[in-house]
């Protein structure tokens, strides 16, 4: 259970110096390796500090996943602003959104193990399956945006969110394993393409239909 004493400044200055040391901790030791001491060390802080500010490592990685997909969708809603009168077609679309999405494998490793993790603690992989939804909810309007500028519309929400989540996931594997791989990043763009142009049509065609 998450604490509920207030957020003043100085102690979301310590849950942020927590959350940072964390995540080199967890990079450099493996989720299922580093302990709250390695993280308190880190920091500099005791565990009393730690234990002020998240009752477990659980909670403080979803805090820190809560960043990270925080940032990736105000990264993606600079793309809907500021590029969509770039957009000529899917293809384009797809292209300026990856190009906004920095491939980080040490985040990638970081999340592998903890979703392996999740996936054995009771109760733990229903609670990352809600925020993902959250994220993707969060993206529609990103891809609404984008597709309207080039006349599209998605067809089916849900079955675009859950593929486009598995293809992003699956597409940073092979790049964990061939990051230096221009056809692997090549056949990403392509992916993600066919996806989007499977999950939409265009709008002129759906109001005739209609």
């Amino acid at each position: 259970m998450s604490t509920t004493k207030p957020l003043t400044p100085r102690r979301a200055r310590t849950r942020q110096k927590l959350v940072d040391a964390a995540r080199e901790v967890f990079a450099r030791e493996g989720f299922g390796r580093s302990t709250v001491e390695q993280v308190c060390e880190a920091a500099g802080f005791t565990r009393g500090a730690f234990y002020s500010n998240f009752t477990s490592l659980d909670e403080l990685f979803l805090e820190m996943w809560a960043q990270e997909s925080a940032a990736l969708v105000s990264r993606l809603q600079d793309v809907a602003e500021l590029d969509a009168p770039k957009v000529r077609d899917v293809r384009s679309a797809v292209e300026r959104v990856l190009a906004a999405l920095p491939v980080d494998l040490e985040w990638f490793q970081i999340t592998s193990e903890f979703t392996a993790h999740a996936v054995r603690t009771p109760g733990l992989a229903q609670v990352m399956a809600r925020r993902e939804d959250a994220i993707q909810e969060a993206l529609f309007p990103v891809i609404d945006t984008l597709l309207a500028q080039i006349g599209r519309s998605v067809t089916n929400r849900e079955a675009l969110g859950a593929s486009l989540v598995a293809a992003y996931d699956g597409t940073l594997t092979q790049l964990a394993v061939e990051p230096d791989s221009a056809q692997v990043r090549q056949h990403r763009v392509e992916l993600f393409t066919l996806l989007v142009e499977a999950y939409s049509e265009p709008t002129r065609r759906r109001k005739f239909l209609i």
